[in-house]
């Protein structure tokens, strides 16, 4: 009985705690993701009452969302207040489309703007008198010329040409590692250091990241890698340290995207280079800087929760469709206040490092020397633990790995590049996608050993 009271918490607001909440749910106040017109604009969402999304030239309430399962597909229509996402409920029957061989093809059809008979004043007069997205559609379909004329994969493209411009459908996805970098790197790669899903992988892969591990991490892409750590060690397992040099600690910030409720949260913390060297050498770390670092690390994680100016504007969307990320400022600080990650490491944890050595080192920082910030870290890794670095181009990791070849810090060194191709996968139009990404970045890899532990003093 005392389990089931203490796992049915009530927040300071009122509410359930995140972590009772079912996460195949939406509830108010998480972060979800949405996918507009299958991929062409995808934007980050905070789910609160007030919070608004526009479609188009139409504004429409995210309110319809809350409480809905992840996956769920929303259309837009016209409602007595306006316009309103309405869910679609997926049909069983699967795609209608049936392949037949057929001697019709598109030779004849001549694109001149005159087979459409339904002009743009009569579209308006139907949307006044009420009539949905599809009915548009049909209608569309009704008065054109040539779409008898058209290929069975004609008419396809057409109607799912039409339907986006007059019925846009909305997919409600839950924001992961593999949703959350995949939305980044197709917008806005930059932020992540280019960073592709499947070289995300390979490098928790190779750092072996598992359950109960401890991850010592340099994550210098905006949290990814801190939240897909985070996600992979599960609930209430490990730890993921967060190391920086000096006082300025690295921004975080799409951790606040993934969810994570307060076992997940309160295993992600951090702890300067300096800090962890000096528990290692049997000192403690002046206190004047602990309190720097607290300082700073608590009016990081004040513009977290309440985004200033400037970072709203730069992820605001623009007129080409770029990813935007929405929130409510007060309901989201309201509903993250007690889930916020990145707290400082505790003392028992940082001597049990001490004592034992870090299980795992992944260094995400493509603005630092790899072999620089390596010597710095990497006497804090245990022997026998693995550790892998990202970096966008090859040659600073061929620098590093031959500097740890030169003073047998390592064994097992590989350098990996990831190699991805994205198949359209269709009846009988199964191909390479026309637009792949040239490289996914590089990956040093390999084993510390004890040999070189008198080069480890530098």
């Amino acid at each position: 009985m005392d389990s089931l009271i203490s796992d049915m918490s009530i927040s300071k607001s009122g509410g359930i705690s995140c972590k009772d909440q079912n996460r195949r749910i939406t509830w108010e106040g998480c972060s979800v993701l949405l996918d507009i017109n299958d991929g062409d604009r995808v934007l980050f969402a905070r789910l609160t009452a007030g919070s608004k999304i526009k479609i188009g030239n139409k504004n429409c309430s995210l309110q319809p969302l809350i409480g809905c399962p992840f996956g769920s597909s929303f259309q837009v229509e016209d409602g007595k207040e306006g316009p309103v996402l309405s869910r679609v409920l997926q049909s069983t029957k699967g795609n209608s489309l049936q392949i037949t061989e057929e001697s019709r093809d598109n030779r004849m059809l001549v694109d001149n703007n005159s087979a459409q008979s339904l002009t743009g004043e009569d579209i308006d007069e139907m949307r006044r008198k009420g009539a949905s997205g599809d009915e548009i559609v049909k209608a569309l379909i009704a008065n054109s010329a040539t779409f008898e004329k058209k290929t069975a994969f004609s008419q396809e493209k057409y109607l799912l040409k039409k339907q986006k411009k007059y019925a846009p459908r909305v997919l409600l996805r839950r924001p992961f590692a593999r949703s959350i970098c995949e939305a980044y790197y197709k917008k806005h790669a930059e932020r992540i250091g280019f960073l592709r899903v499947d070289t995300l992988s390979l490098l928790l892969s190779l750092a072996n990241v598992s359950a109960y591990s401890d991850v010592l991490l340099v994550d210098m892409l905006d949290g990814i890698v801190t939240g897909a750590v985070a996600e992979r060690l599960g609930v209430g397992t490990g730890y993921v340290c967060n190391t920086y040099r000096g006082v300025t600690l690295y921004p975080i910030n799409i951790v606040q995207m993934f969810n994570f409720n307060n076992d997940i949260s309160q295993r992600i913390v951090h702890s300067s280079v300096a800090e962890l060297h000096s528990y290692e050498n049997g000192t403690s770390p002046p206190n004047d800087q602990l309190e720097d670092a607290s300082t700073i690390r608590s009016q990081q994680n004040e513009q977290i929760l309440s985004p200033s100016a400037q970072n709203a504007d730069s992820m605001e969307e623009n007129e080409d469709g770029n990813m935007e990320i929405m929130t409510d400022v007060a309901a989201s600080t309201k509903v993250d206040k007690g889930t916020k990650a990145g707290r400082k490491a505790p003392v028992e944890a940082i001597k049990l490092w001490k004592e034992n050595g870090f299980s795992s080192l992944i260094i995400a920082a493509p603005n630092l020397d790899p072999w620089g910030i390596v010597k710095e870290v990497l006497p804090l890794l245990s022997y026998s633990a693995s550790f892998a670095i990202y970096h966008q181009y090859l040659q600073p990791l061929a620098t590093c790995m031959n500097t740890l070849q030169a003073e047998k810090l390592a064994i097992g060194l590989q350098i990996s590049e990831p190699w991805l191709r994205e198949y359209q996968v269709l009846p009988s139009r199964t191909h390479p996608h026309m637009q792949m990404s040239a490289t996914g970045g590089y990956i040093l890899s390999g084993t510390r050993i004890s040999g070189g532990d008198q080069t480890q003093t530098m």
